[in-house]
């Protein structure tokens, strides 16, 4: 009988479905899919087809159940399908060796199993994984429109002040309304930019490189005042043009500024910097914050999965620009100057 196959011959199953999974390229196996997903993988095609023995309908139920349990393991679709698949190799080539006694009703009961455990394990999978993913665009839309109603409120706060005649508009009040305000256009610019990249509906056009950078300068410039830092700021050659969505490159060009000025030292410098050279036109924004550790500019610019699923600040923002970047055919990339800054180069084809 298949079932008790199964079990007497668990262990040798699971040593003949590692050595499959660990020889596989694509997708690459992890240390735990090796370790624990294997046996768990056996074990639920084991309880499926114990349950297919008294009631079939139990099946679809049971590989529901296991499509949550291998989600909440963190196993890819890719893995599931695969793993499923290099288990039934298995148990099809061992029963075949020792000639074990299994009809082909069984044979066939197993792959009904495996047909419906992968499409179910799949499907919830996906289905999980949207759930998660709407779950985290709602927190993520949440904390924009309680950061956005935070600066607001703090911004008519200050033109009630500055209207009332009270304080300067020179003074500090002052300098917390532009500020809010200015928080205000960055969130949207990054929420518009993030949407745009979620929806996949780019709008390549060709931009006039001094026509992109007019809102960049001005908005860099304010923001450098208002902080105290120096601003330079070279727009390139002039008649120098690239194809791109021009809201993405906006935003990117916007945050990768922001986040100089954020992290430059009191007094310090930055400086927007545009050449181009064979087929290429490129942007370098360097900071003075200081250099990093050795390592740490590498990282900055990794997924927000590669970092650790860190959404805030500046972490989401620099995602975005890389992404951004990227939709446009580009590239952005990071090195450390060590006891001075950081220096971000886009690199985008010439039109």
């Amino acid at each position: 009988m298949l079932f008790e196959f199964l079990g007497t011959h668990s262990a040798e199953l699971i040593a003949r479905t590692r050595a499959k999974v660990a020889s596989r390229s694509v997708p690459r196996p992890t240390e735990d899919e090796l370790a624990s997903g294997v046996p768990l993988f056996l074990d639920q095609l084991a309880e499926t087809l114990r349950l297919s023995l008294t009631d079939s309908a139990e099946i679809s139920r049971s590989a529901g159940i296991h499509g949550r349990a291998l989600l909440r393991s963190g196993f890819t679709v890719a893995q599931v399908v695969h793993d499923y698949g290099d288990i039934c190799q298995a148990v099809t080539e061992l029963a075949t060796e020792t000639d074990a006694p299994i009809t082909v009703d069984e044979f066939r009961t197993l792959n009904r199993c495996l047909d419906d455990a992968i499409a179910q394990a799949v499907t919830e999978y996906t289905e999980q994984r949207e759930r998660s993913i709407e779950g985290a665009g709602m927190e993520r839309l949440g904390t924009l429109v309680d950061e956005i109603r935070t600066r607001l409120s703090s911004a008519i706060l200050s033109f009630e002040l500055l209207r009332a005649g009270h304080v300067g508009v020179a003074g500090s009040t002052g300098a917390i309304l532009g500020r809010n305000l200015r928080t205000v256009c960055k969130l949207l610019d990054r929420t518009f930019a993030e949407l745009r990249l979620a929806s996949g509906d780019g709008r390549m056009v060709r931009v006039l490189v001094s026509q992109l950078l007019e809102q960049v300068e001005v908005d860099g410039s304010t923001g450098a005042r208002a902080g105290g830092f120096a601003l330079t700021f070279d727009s390139g050659e002039p008649g120098l043009s690239v194809t791109i969505d021009r809201q993405l490159i906006t935003a990117a060009l916007g945050l990768l500024l922001q986040n100089a000025l954020k992290h430059t030292r009191p007094e310090g410098r930055v400086s927007f910097a545009t050449s181009s050279r064979a087929d290429l036109v490129f942007f370098e924004i360097a900071d003075q914050c200081g250099g990093l550790a050795p390592g740490k500019a590498e990282d900055m610019l990794l997924s927000l999965e590669e970092r650790g699923g860190d959404a805030t600040g500046m972490g989401l923002g620099l995602d975005i620009a890389r992404r951004s970047v990227e939709a446009c055919n580009g590239e952005l990339r990071v090195r450390n100057v060590p006891g001075s800054g950081c220096v971000f180069t886009m690199q985008l084809p010439m039109a």
